[in-house]
């Protein structure tokens, strides 16, 4: 074989330079196909396409939106004709209003990994409506990865006046779930959302688990997860600590389940408010169990407007919970009134019933533990608690057991009462 000149290694060197210039230049127009481990009839299995969205122009750093970027990987992705992930890579990301909408052409499920942390665009006048993230029309979809949504609240929480003023500007959600199906939302977490962290409306069938959830207790509006108009969901092994409710399940919420949540400091875990507008739905088959709640403003709180349209709230039970310096721990309020005395002129017509205490235990900051205050017109039915037992922690030194009381319910007991029944 003749020798290799000194001129022919320069040519190939350049030529193998150029190949990996133009690989890397076909990296960053094109998808990542991973591989799979199995060999097909005509070689490997693709196992999946990943959609990086540095791959469509975003930049890390937290300075400069990226929100183009995410929604043309995401387009990409949710058209794919394969299986597909869109992924968010570590690393800061500032967007601004963005909406994953479906339907995908993909194989269900797609796959959202979030690695890095997002931080919202803090210019209110940049959102056309009060969402941040919106996943919305998509039939099986996964939203993992262990990284941040930092909805940089604390921007804007001193422009929030809805307590004060009816007609007040919604903050945006931080992550809002719309018309899904077959969704799972896991180890993911939540930063000093504007409003709400999590909203779950008109899904069917959603798991949320492993989240974490917190902003400062005196943040406005901050409810950790609420559900509302929704069927089959499922929270469970989540910690929230927050400035408003840790969940609450709004109306038109059936088949829900809370389990192994952790929540405080915040307004606890809450059925409501409902009867606010018209034409609301039925609240029917709600669980929440083996729950703790630590030093929270409530406990496990059912609230209706007074003067509220006909609806019912009915076949929900609250099993295995362990409280900690807590106000109210049993509060059921149909006078619920945030703005004051003058809407409650009139009865709520939200119907009551079939509501169920077992075995919650632990202590009560407030003197009055168990606090029923159900409606003259449509009083509370079958109201039942098991083996209640909440010792006082509060300030008054006056004060050595707590005490319950009840107005316009039909209550029965059975087990441990501490506090003593109502009669």
């Amino acid at each position: 074989m003749a020798a290799i000149t000194a001129r022919q290694i320069i040519f190939y060197l350049f030529l193998l330079g150029s190949l990996a210039l133009v690989s890397c230049r076909a990296n960053a127009a094109y998808p990542v196909v991973r591989k799979s481990r199995g060999r097909g009839f005509g070689g490997p299995v693709p196992r999946e396409t990943i959609f990086n969205v540095l791959q469509y122009g975003a930049k890390p750093g937290g300075k400069e939106e990226s929100t183009e970027a995410f929604m043309n990987a995401w387009v990409a992705a949710c058209h794919w004709r394969g299986k597909a992930r869109l992924l968010i890579p570590e690393g800061d990301f500032l967007i601004g209003q963005v909406t994953f909408q479906g339907p995908c052409n993909c194989p269900t499920p797609i796959i959202v990994e979030v690695a890095g942390n997002l931080k919202a665009v803090t210019d209110i006048s940049e959102y056309s409506s009060p969402e941040w993230v919106t996943f919305e029309y998509i039939n099986g979809l996964i939203v993992t990865g262990g990284g941040t949504f930092d909805g940089q609240g604390d921007s804007v929480w001193q422009y929030n006046d809805c307590r004060r003023n009816p007609n007040c500007q919604l903050l945006p959600t931080s992550i809002k779930f719309n018309s899904i199906t077959n969704g799972n939302l896991r180890g993911i977490k939540s930063v000093n959302a504007k409003s709400f962290h999590i909203a779950i409306n008109r899904c069917d069938q959603f798991k949320a688990f492993g989240l974490r959830i917190t902003a400062p207790e005196d943040s406005p509006n901050t409810d950790g997860i609420h559900i509302s108009s929704s069927n089959f969901v499922k929270v469970s092994k989540t910690k929230i600590s927050t400035g408003d409710d840790c969940i609450s399940i709004g109306q038109g919420s059936t088949n829900i389940s809370i389990n192994k949540v952790t929540c405080g400091p915040g307004h606890g875990i809450s059925i409501g408010s409902l009867g606010k507008y018209q034409d609301e739905k039925d609240v029917v088959g709600i669980i929440v169990k083996n729950s703790t709640l630590l030093n929270t403003d409530n406990g496990l709180r059912i609230k209706t407007w007074p003067g509220s349209p006909p609806s019912e709230a009915k076949g929900i039970l609250f099993k295995e919970i362990i409280m900690k310096n807590v106000k109210n721990p049993i509060i059921i309020d149909q006078l619920y009134c945030p703005s004051g005395s003058a809407c409650r002129s009139q009865p709520s017509k939200v119907k009551i019933s079939n509501i169920h205490y077992r075995n919650i235990r632990g202590s009560s900051y407030s003197p009055l533990g168990v606090n029923l205050m159900c409606s003259p017109e449509y009083p509370c039915q079958n109201v039942s608690l098991f083996d209640i037992n909440l010792q006082y922690s509060g300030p008054q030194k006056k004060v050595s057991d707590v005490s319950s009381s009840c107005s316009n319910a039909k209550v029965g007991f059975g087990g441990i009462q501490i506090p003593p029944p109502c009669q």
